[in-house]
């Protein structure tokens, strides 16, 4: 909705330009509204409000098109003589006004937005020929005031509401086709991001993989095992929308005992997750602050390295933290690529229902993470 407000925020400006002009208007006794009549000043507010709005809207374009900006200008010439033409006539809803004022609409559609106008032209003039007719009838051909009256109400009503009609459609179209680059846009960063992690966790433990076969070594078995159970995971499950988090747990257990098999020194590792799993969570979020954690702590260490994750459910909230030591004069406190796709993917699939905390004191990294399922 904010977005659509942006671009659309000159309509915004001539409201208030709209009002402004208005106001000084009937200060200095330049215009009288009737208050009575109702139609006839929302007909009168809906084309002099779009008269000061299109053109600011559509200011970078009508400068780059000089033709359309003529035929901008001749148009808003016709509008004021008509105007001029009804103040001098004196003639009580005056027929050539009318048609003027309805001429003017349809030509400012055609010419602002001409492939939408020629969408809906012919049922729109159809409809104008059948409603000027019935209204030239009722107002000229009888010429019986009285009777005019009587009718005046639902007349203007009719003349009217396609303008409304066309405005409402347009402006649904233009807000589905923004929802739409939205969702478009949020799939492609969300297929983007996800290719960032994947290649990047499997280079790593293929190189890995080739040192203990290189050393002969009886791990080596495992950890293919475990590397195929990974790999099926990601291809199969990480271009859903939504996995089991019992699925998402279990991918990370199998991720943890990959790495104990790989690394010879000693590590605390502590796993500690809800017995009660049922809900569904994004696939691939919490893998990234573990592989961080192996990579930037772990790795760096020589002895009494510790990994410490946590995983609880409370009311449709799932909260994760993890906890690790690093060794301080290796370590980088910078936020690396990783923390900034976890970041990225939980703006696009859990706006405003998510919170991340990273905190680093002395030798010690510690990342919470909090997100609203619901």
């Amino acid at each position: 909705m904010i977005t659509f407000l942006k671009k659309y925020k000159a309509f915004i400006y001539g409201l208030l330009i709209h009002r402004i002009l208005v106001v000084i208007l009937l200060y200095f006794d330049f215009i009288h509204i009737d208050n009575s009549s109702l139609l006839a000043n929302a007909l009168s507010f809906i084309f002099s409000w779009l008269l000061i709005s299109l053109p600011i809207h559509y200011f970078s374009f009508l400068k780059q098109h000089k033709a359309i900006s003529l035929k901008l200008v001749a148009l808003i010439f016709i509008f004021l003589m008509i105007i001029i033409n009804d103040v001098n006539s004196k003639i009580i809803d005056n027929p050539i006004t009318f048609v003027g004022f309805i001429g003017i609409g349809l030509c400012f559609f055609s010419i602002i937005a001409p492939l939408y106008f020629k969408k809906y032209a012919l049922i729109t003039i159809v409809f104008y020929v059948l409603a000027l007719g019935y209204f030239y009838y009722i107002r000229v051909y009888i010429d019986d005031l009285n009777r005019y009256f009587q009718q005046e109400k639902e007349i203007k009503i009719i003349l009217i509401t396609p303008f409304f009609v066309l405005l409402l459609i347009w402006f649904y179209q233009q807000w589905k086709w923004l929802k739409t680059l939205e969702s478009k846009k949020a799939k492609a960063e969300l297929s983007l991001l996800k290719s960032q992690i994947n290649p990047h966790f499997f280079f790593n433990t293929l190189n890995n993989l080739y040192g203990l076969v290189l050393e002969k070594s009886d791990d080596a078995p495992n950890v293919v095992l475990k590397l195929s159970d990974i790999m099926r995971y990601t291809i199969y499950m990480g271009k859903e929308d939504v996995v089991p988090l019992k699925d998402e747990i279990d991918y990370i257990k199998n991720y943890i005992e990959l790495h104990k098999i790989r690394y010879q020194k000693r590590v605390a590792i502590v796993f500690n997750h809800s017995q009660d799993m049922n809900c569904q969570i994004a696939p691939l979020l919490f893998i990234i602050p573990l592989e961080n954690a192996f990579k930037h702590g772990v790795e760096s260490l020589t002895e009494d390295a510790y990994i410490h994750i946590n995983i609880k459910i409370a009311t449709d909230v799932i909260y994760f933290d993890i906890e690790n030591n690093f060794e301080a004069r290796k370590s980088n406190t910078t936020v690396g690529i990783g923390i900034d796709n976890l970041r990225q993917r939980l703006k696009l699939l859990y706006p405003n229902k998510h919170k991340i905390e990273i905190e680093i004191k002395d030798t010690i990294y510690k990342l919470k993470l909090k997100i609203e399922t619901i």
